[in-house]
């Protein structure tokens, strides 16, 4: 398995969200189905939304005049995590673009004490209508560029 180098830069605002590995997301080996772990990302990406003001509910139902796909994904998976651990996710943004986010979710395994993965993540602003990349509105970016 791959060694876990924390890359958090110093000062960096974190967004935290926790979770229990549950029966549907284990494999027939019994631990954690690698795609899995994308669903316990989500829950600390819903968390910085949460709490800069955009909350999903409001982006996915289209409140808000823009969406936000996935163009680009990346993940190390360093130690596995069976049914029943309790995971805490940790989010901090890399880059805020003029069109594009990027944040890096590290999991840590809390019944463990280690590292199970570190998925990195860009989306896209793209217009709901056209289906093409727009800027990201002044507010959003605004508030995404204050936890930099």
């Amino acid at each position: 398995m791959p060694q876990f180098r924390d890359d958090l830069p110093a000062g960096a605002r974190t967004f935290e969200a926790h979770g229990q590995v549950q029966w549907a997301d284990v494999d027939i080996a019994g631990i954690i189905y690698f795609v899995a772990y994308w669903r316990y990302a989500e829950l600390a990406e819903m968390e910085l939304f949460r709490a800069i003001g955009f909350p999903y509910e409001h982006i996915f139902g289209g409140d808000v005049g823009f969406h936000l796909p996935r163009v680009h994904t990346e993940a190390t998976y360093h130690a596995p995590a069976v049914m029943g651990d309790r995971l805490r996710m940790r989010l901090h943004l890399t880059k805020v673009g003029a069109s594009s986010v990027a944040w890096r979710t590290v999991i840590f395994n809390e019944t463990s004490g280690q590292v199970a993965a570190a998925l990195s993540l860009t989306v896209a602003c793209m217009d709901p209508r056209t289906k093409k990349s727009m800027p990201l509105p002044p507010g959003l970016r605004a508030a995404l560029l204050s936890c930099m």
